[in-house]
């Protein structure tokens, strides 16, 4: 979910007209503050400071999750990583992108103790957005675990519109739903016959199916020339297979996050 915040600010930033390639670098550094669930169904929070960072020269772009959007690389790059388009009109883009994958350790919340860690990997993306006018976009992800790691397969189709924009604030929203493959739900719901005694949880083996739906707004608000603030705050229902998971204490969650970052 907290990707799906990130991607709702700044929405439509990339729709309003192509972009056009340029050899100088452009590059953003900031930090942001979030509060939100320990992991998707946990009833604890926590809050995280984090860093800002993005950097763009010609087609290549690198970023940290949430910093692409607000340097107008498009909703595509909410979730970080380093990426590229090989379509880019001022209707669709196409693309794909590299990022790091945590993934989960046991030690994450108090309810996941006992379970097998899911080990960090590197996932690759596949990314389209349409514009069907300039305040309102579709689009869909497809990410895969690249190393083999459980991580899985994931799904997910998303509708932005920005609702408002003037020369000193911006207002966007979006809605979405996602889905993952058997191996990435059995990875974060499921619970193995082999954890069943450390961990206190009956044995749960999830097939494929739906995740989440989502919903979210956000705004963004400059400074000065080079500062800018802004904001999000979203909520998520979980779905399918992943709502009947025995580690799913909450089918219902929500993330609030705050930020002020420094551009080119």
């Amino acid at each position: 979910m907290t990707t799906f915040l990130a991607l709702s600010v700044a929405t439509l930033a990339h729709a309003e007209q192509p972009e056009v390639e340029s050899p100088s670098a452009r590059y953003l550094l900031g930090a942001a503050v979030a509060s939100q669930p320990e992991y998707d169904g946990a009833s604890g929070r926590r809050i995280k400071l984090k860093p800002l960072w993005a950097f763009k020269f010609g087609r290549v772009r690198i970023s940290t999750s949430g910093a692409g959007s607000l340097m107008g690389f498009g909703r595509e790059e909410a979730a970080g990583g380093a990426s590229t388009q090989f379509i880019d009109t001022d209707k669709l883009r196409v693309g794909v992108s590299l990022r790091m994958d945590s993934g989960r350790s046991s030690s994450d919340a108090s309810t996941t103790h006992g379970l097998p860690d899911v080990r960090r990997t590197l996932r690759a993306r596949l990314y389209t957005n349409y514009s069907l006018t300039k305040d309102l976009t579709i689009g869909a992800t497809l990410s895969q675990d690249l190393l083999g790691r459980q991580g899985g397969m994931t799904l997910g189709a998303d509708l932005g519109w920005r609702f408002y924009r003037s020369p000193t604030l911006e207002w966007t929203s979006g809605f979405g739903i996602s889905a993952g493959s058997a191996q990435n739900l059995r990875s974060y719901f499921g619970v193995p016959e082999s954890a069943v005694a450390a961990s206190g949880k009956p044995a749960y083996d999830p097939g494929a199916g739906l995740r989440d739906v989502h919903v979210g707004v956000g705004f963004i608000r400059p400074l000065t020339k080079h500062w800018l603030v802004y904001g999000n705050a979203g909520a998520s229902r979980l779905l399918g297979p992943v709502a009947d998971s025995p580690l799913v204490e909450k089918r219902t969650g929500s993330s609030v996050g705050i930020g002020l970052a420094w551009r080119n």
